[in-house]
């Protein structure tokens, strides 16, 4: 079911938001819902496919690095073009 959400954004983010959304074919509520998404289901092992159960470990990352930090940085970059 769908639910009104009012939110309080920065006018520019909007407008750039607006853009992206437009030219990827989608409506802003799409594209803040698949955001939000992302944020809050996480994947478990057995969500994972075969391909990628195959080539994890494969690389190794510093002990501090935090995965939803860089995630959420790539996004931010991603989204605010």
């Amino acid at each position: 079911m769908d639910t009104k959400l009012t939110l309080k954004l920065d006018q520019e983010i909007i407008e750039r938001a607006k853009t992206y959304a437009k030219e990827n074919n989608t409506s802003l509520s799409k594209l803040i819902e698949s955001y939000l998404s992302l944020l809050v289901f996480s994947k478990n092992e057995e969500e994972v496919g075969p391909v990628v159960k195959s080539i994890s470990g494969v690389m190794e990352l510093p002990e501090d690095y935090d995965a939803k930090k860089e995630y959420k940085k790539h996004l931010v970059k991603k989204y605010s073009k």
